[in-house]
């Protein structure tokens, strides 16, 4: 893995919508009513960058695995 994206979920704001799970069903699954991410360190995807820019309440945080520089949600 030459580049590597960290996937993290905020369980104190997830509403567990069920958007990630539809934009990238093979990243995300709902447990226990609440978005976890399937892996934490993964191969850059665009359909993670579409869940993360879509979760209403921005619980979503992609970031660079090595930086920590924050890919999505936008600023």
């Amino acid at each position: 893995m030459n580049s590597a994206w960290r996937v993290t979920v905020d369980p104190t704001r997830c509403i567990g919508s069920g958007i990630c799970t539809g934009a990238a069903p093979e990243h995300f699954v709902l447990v226990d009513g609440l978005s976890c991410p399937r892996e934490e360190l993964i191969e850059p995807a665009d359909a993670v960058i579409d869940a993360a820019e879509s979760c209403p309440v921005e619980a979503i945080r992609v970031a660079d695995a090595v930086s920590e520089r924050r890919i999505a949600p936008e600023l």
